[in-house]
This record gives structure tokens, sequence and C-alpha cells, in this order.
């Protein structure tokens, strides 16, 4: 990433490894939006419906355009898929995802006919997250992120506000740190929203959700919630609070 000067500098996840940074802003027939825009937008946002979030980031940016999707539910899968049916999702199989998550994958694939990308990652002699579990997020999901955002403009996720303190002031739309155009549609939903929007539209859900599971990610960092803050159940003990995805 470029600094002051011109001079590249070495960004770092929130527990200090360093992040690999194999996006460039490319040169696109999308339209360039500065900081200051975003800043505007992600004001105006705050009183649009996420449709209306999701239409604008279509019109704006595809074909150059992803959603990156955990398989925790497919409440934004479902949203966007109304307004572009070709969306391409992109999901991060780690190797170390619970069961149940694949079989959300496959079910969800299925019910919407989905663009699907599967960023798969080569197996390791040995497992990440015993030997270096710091880094392995950074190896493995934000790698993979990467390469899947080469080539594009934007992108979007739904991570919400509420789902966590580190989340409470999570933009609807902003610039990543690889230079992209970052879309968060769901950021002012409550888990309220989320909950009436499955029932109303029979969105699939993950499995585990159902066994108490509260924050779903890869199964040896993932255990029940242990208090109020449904994140708690992620890297409990470690003091690891995001993976890099959202940074």
């Amino acid at each position: 990433m470029l600094g002051p000067q011109g001079r590249w500098l070495i960004a770092r996840t929130p527990w200090g490894a360093p992040m690999s940074f194999l996006v460039e802003p490319p040169p696109l027939p999308v339209r360039a939006f500065h900081d200051e825009e975003l800043a505007e937008l992600n004001a105006e946002f705050a009183h649009w419906s996420a449709p209306k979030i999701l239409q604008w980031a279509v019109d704006n940016f595809a074909p150059h355009l992803c959603l990156a999707a955990s398989m925790q539910d497919a409440v934004l899968i479902d949203l966007a898929t109304k307004v572009e049916p070709g969306i391409e999702v992109v999901f991060i199989d780690t190797g170390y995802h619970f069961p149940e998550t694949l079989e959300t994958v496959e079910e969800v694939r299925r019910r919407y006919g989905l663009n699907l990308r599967m960023m798969t990652v080569a197996t390791h002699d040995e497992e990440l997250w015993k030997v270096d579990p710091e880094n392995c997020c950074s190896a493995v999901k934000v790698g993979q992120l990467d390469r899947a955002l080469a080539g594009k403009a934007a992108w979007m996720s739904g991570l919400r506000r509420d789902e966590a303190a580190t989340r409470a002031t999570a933009p609807i739309v902003a610039r990543d740190l690889r230079g992209l155009v970052k879309v968060n549609p769901l950021a002012t939903w409550t888990d309220q929203d989320v909950q009436g929007y499955i029932a109303d539209h029979d969105v699939p859900v993950n499995p585990l959700l159902r066994l108490g599971y509260t924050s779903i990610g890869c199964q040896p960092c993932t255990t029940l919630p242990n208090g109020e803050d449904p994140r708690s159940g992620r890297w409990a003990g470690s003091g690891k609070t995001e993976c890099g995805l959202h940074i």
C-alpha cells in the first residue's frame, strides 16, 4: 500500500500480522469514487434500504463486483440475487469448516442457482491453526480473498454493526485497505431484522444456528458463545476478535 512520499507501507492485521496485498485498484471501466464521496454516500445510505444499496452497487460496479459469503445464513445472497441473479458469490473453503457449513454452501448454491466461486486453500503439511494460530487467518482467509478480488472494483459482505463491539461503527460503504470499495448493505440491520427476514422469505441458514452457535467460522476456532456477545465463541480465550477479512 502506498504511503506518504510514494513509499510502500506494510499493513498489519489488528493482531500485528502482515497482510498480503495481491490486489491493486484496477483500471476498470467503472466510476471512481473519491473518499469524500464515499463518506457522503455512507451517511446517505443510513436512510436507504438494503435492496436500494445493493442496486447502487450493481449499477456502479457490476460486473467488477462480488459478494463474500460466510454461509452462516443466506440473507444477503437472497437480497442480492433479487437485484442481480448472476452476481458472483465468493466462499473461502479454508479446509477447516464444519460439515454443516459446507452442506449449507451446497443448499444455497442449489436454491439460488448461484454464480459461486469457491476459493480452495491448498493442503498444508501442518495444521496452521495449531502451529501458527495468530497468522492462520491472514495466510488462509485473507490470502484467498485477495485472489478472489483481483480484477474487482468493489465487493460486499453481510457484516453488521450489532454483531460485536468491534463492528459498532462499521461503515455501510467505504474504501478498504486494498483500495477497493467495500459495501456492507446490512450494516444497520439488527439480529431481529435478520431473523424476521429469514422467517418471511424462508432463507436457508446454517443448521449450527439451531444448536446454539451465534457466530460460525472454522471448526477448530468456533465454540458455543460464553456470554451475551454473539462472537464470544470465536477464538475463545485468545483475545482475538477478527480474522482480518473486513479490515
